[in-house]
């Protein structure tokens, strides 16, 4: 497998157990609690990332980082949206001044 096609992997598998959900699955369990757990568990691993990034160890960012990509896959996969999505929002944005592009969104000029 490619690096670059790790998270449309992981979103595959999360995809699959939302649909074959199983007792020993953590991502079925997280889908079966629904959004709200979801949304606790991705807001928990943001402020780990946070507190990783304060400390500076690259190890501990990184994994963090990890399990922050992981939560975020299950909130989209409960949504049934596509990183696929995602990766098109980023292209669209892509070369944008990003104070550009958040006034494009909130009709601030």
């Amino acid at each position: 497998m490619r690096d670059d096609d790790i998270l449309q992997e992981v979103y595959r598998v999360i995809l699959e157990r939302k649909a074959n959900p199983s007792e020993r699955s953590y991502t079925a369990s997280l889908m079966a609690k629904g959004v709200d757990k979801i949304l606790k568990k991705l807001g928990e691993e943001a402020t780990e990332l946070v507190i990783a990034g304060k400390g500076g160890a690259r190890d501990e960012i990184v994994y963090e980082t990890a399990d922050l990509f992981f939560h975020t896959l299950v909130l989209l996969g409960y949504y049934d949206i596509s990183p696929d999505e995602i990766y098109a929002e980023l292209r669209r944005r892509f070369g944008i001044s990003g104070i550009a592009e958040k006034e494009s969104r909130t009709g601030n000029s």
